[in-house]
């Protein structure tokens, strides 16, 4: 019985033509750094701080993160609030009300901080609980993904006990080893974001799907909260 999903943001159930990959590359350019757009498809999910860290190949107390960081959230705030490209994956509101409807929990979590995240549902005029039950931001947590703090932090603000009983929906490795680490019934990689099948087909996972809208099918199937 599923009673809570968990579904990613950007890639997942936010089309945003790929801003993310270019305001990471633009970030790094104003500290003088060149990246190809592959190294940052691998750090793809984690908390942003995490992935300049990566990109960087340096320690945890670079001073540099801190300053590309900010550049990174001030271009994807000022993107999410201006751009006609973003908007919301075709069909992720119906799916979050049908999961709804059906007394299944509803949740966001995402590697980007919080204030990226408002910016995000003002544009899109998601609330809670209008739109969902609850969200949560990498920053909110001590460790962002891979590791399992975001989910256990919504599960235990929405009142699920059993992890077995959430499924986590994402477009990359790093929602994946998420999932597998915090212990979800089902995990369920989707293929509308920066991997393919055969990527996503390399991480621990239950499932993967072309889009969010074949999301509820199989959570139904596995069963309905209160059965």
């Amino acid at each position: 019985m599923i009673e809570l999903v968990v579904f990613d943001m950007a890639g997942t159930t936010v089309h945003d033509g790929d801003a993310v990959n270019l305001a990471f590359r633009e970030a790094l350019s104003t500290a003088g750094l060149s990246v190809d757009p592959s190294e940052v498809n691998g750090v793809m999910g984690l908390a942003k701080p995490e992935a300049i860290r990566r990109l960087l190949g340096s320690s945890a107390t670079d001073p540099r993160i801190e300053a590309i960081h900010a550049e990174f959230v001030s271009r994807m705030q000022r993107y999410y609030a201006t751009h006609p490209a973003v908007r919301e994956v075709d069909g992720a509101s119906r799916v979050f009300s049908e999961l709804r409807r059906e007394g299944v929990k509803v949740a966001l979590n995402t590697g980007f901080s919080r204030g990226i995240v408002e910016a995000i549902f003002q544009r899109l005029g998601w609330d809670v609980p209008g739109t969902m039950d609850g969200w949560i931001s990498s920053d909110e947590v001590p460790r962002g993904r891979p590791a399992p703090d975001m989910i256990r932090e919504l599960q235990r603000r929405l009142g699920v006990s059993v992890t077995r009983r959430i499924a986590k929906v994402g477009d990359t490795p790093a929602d994946l080893e998420e999932g597998y680490f915090s212990g979800c019934g089902l995990n369920i990689g989707v293929t509308t974001g920066a991997f393919s099948r055969r990527d996503l087909e390399r991480f621990p996972h239950t499932h993967i799907v072309e889009s969010i809208v074949e999301v509820p099918a199989l959570i139904l199937t596995a069963g309905i909260s209160g059965d």
